[in-house]
């Protein structure tokens, strides 16, 4: 592993995704990605006493699923990567505990896809795990509760808002397999002042933009050097403010798609500007990506997780809200 440029890893072994899986709530299952999730709950509470409850187990579905399906069993994990939207991780913690596999907790708000995967592909490139696991999920109403309002006051959404995906994916890293990881850049921290929490697309657009040309600089790329270039949750806001922003850097993004749009039908669905949360870009990479790569249909992309890292605390304080975006670019054979 060896550094290109100021912000990009070149991971030279090529740490393979040996299993992937997704899966996702009612509303999930009804929009346009539903045969690419591996198990789907139409009961929010999946036969658990809160919807935090149930948010930890589609967080165990995912993982076991992965495993699974890369032929592994538990303990052959040697670690774990994962993190959620809720104070503390909960999610995840409660989610994995039963799991006896070392875990390392993340926090990246909505990026957190690509963090943990970023992070397991570092430490089975070094060697010090044999396999790693990434993991994340989101539950629409867990979110709310802990972000918004809770469900029960019925309060109005605003039209840049956008629906928190009930999902979660999960994958296995190790060596030798088709679809590789071959570069990764850690995004750096911005903040435009943007202080509407109905509105992350705004906050997390400067940040997609960064990374995305960080990324390009420092591996003298362009975005026709790819299939596909996939962001996280920018939903129709965010993904209109990052072609405005690339546009004045000469950048033109024709192979662009958003999981926060593709996730929904904003139409049929009513999701306002698009589909959010930590589950929405990990169950579309988990699911729909990499079932497309897994049928040769796409050789090289970038995936891009975004997130905006703010807490009730700070939006009560009047504090603005910094974004994150952090890049995985994944390649097949």
């Amino acid at each position: 592993m060896k550094r290109l440029g100021r912000y990009t890893l070149l991971f030279e072994r090529r740490p393979a995704i040996l299993g992937h899986a997704a899966v996702c709530g009612k509303k999930e299952a009804a929009g346009p990605l539903a045969r690419d999730f591996d198990q789907t709950f139409l009961d929010s509470y999946l036969n658990q006493e809160s919807w935090e409850k149930a948010e930890s187990m589609l967080q165990t579905e995912a993982a076991n699923l992965a495993i699974r399906k890369a032929g592994l069993q538990k303990q052959e994990i040697n670690m774990v990567f994962a993190g959620d939207l809720l104070n503390q991780c909960i999610s995840s913690t409660f989610g994995l505990r039963g799991m006896d596999i070392p875990f390392l907790g993340q926090y990246g708000a909505c990026s957190t896809m690509a963090q943990t995967l970023i992070m397991a592909s570092i430490m089975v490139e070094c060697g010090a795990a044999n396999y790693a696991c990434a993991v994340t999920s989101s539950h629409f109403c867990t979110a709310e509760r802990q972000f918004r309002t809770p469900l029960e006051y019925g309060s109005q959404r605003a039209p840049t808002a956008q629906w928190t995906a009930t999902a979660s994916g999960s994958t296995v890293l190790g060596m030798s397999g088709d679809i590789q990881v071959r570069h990764a850049t850690v995004g750096r921290i911005t903040d435009l002042g943007v202080t509407d929490m109905t509105n992350m697309g705004a906050a997390m657009a400067p940040a997609a933009a960064q990374t995305l040309l960080d990324y390009f600089n420092d591996t003298a790329t362009k975005p026709e050097d790819y299939d596909r270039i996939y962001t996280g949750d920018l939903g129709a806001i965010g993904t209109k403010l990052l072609y405005e922003l690339l546009r004045e850097n000469g950048i033109v993004l024709r192979n662009h798609e958003d999981c926060g749009l593709i996730l929904f039908d904003r139409e049929a669905q009513d999701v306002h500007a698009g589909g959010s949360g930590c589950g929405c870009s990990a169950g579309v990479l988990c699911g729909h990506i990499l079932n497309r790569m897994d049928r040769g249909e796409l050789k090289n992309i970038l995936f891009m997780a975004t997130g905006a890292l703010m807490s009730t605390t700070s939006s009560q304080q009047g504090e603005s809200i910094p974004g994150i975006a952090h890049l995985v670019h994944v390649g097949r054979g």
